[in-house]
């Protein structure tokens, strides 16, 4: 399995940037997909995810109303629009793959079975 995170880079706040995740080797629409972020010194921690067995999408609150999860099954690839983008935002972005998620699991690191490399977000003001 592979999880190829992109399209990361910099930008200003109050901007806005779209980052992929092309996924191989796992039957995509059979996995929620989700995203997670990592400051520096600080622990991993949930942004977004859309499931698969019962179609929800959760977000942290810190990101609700301004980043937008999708996924398109047909090519295998889930996308994270952020828009309005924060200092705080700074960060490397994680894809990541969980066989099955629902409510509070999803935002967890341990319920995911897959993870990407990552893709830098940096945000400047």
């Amino acid at each position: 399995v592979q999880l190829q995170a992109s399209g990361g880079g910099l930008v200003q706040a109050g901007g806005s940037l779209r980052l992929s995740c092309a996924a191989s080797g796992l039957t995509f629409s059979r996995y929620a997909m989700g995203w997670f972020r990592q400051a520096p010194g600080k622990e991993r921690e949930f942004v977004a995810t859309a499931g698969w067995s019962d179609g929800r999408i959760y977000y942290a609150d810190s990101v609700e109303g301004r980043f937008t999860i999708s996924r398109d099954n047909a090519k295998n690839t889930e996308y994270l629009q952020m828009n309005s983008v924060k200092d705080e935002d700074t960060a490397v972005y994680y894809c990541a793959a969980a066989t099955y998620c629902s409510g509070y699991g999803c935002y967890k690191t341990a319920s995911y079975n897959y993870w990407g490399r990552g893709t830098q977000v940096t945000v400047s003001s």
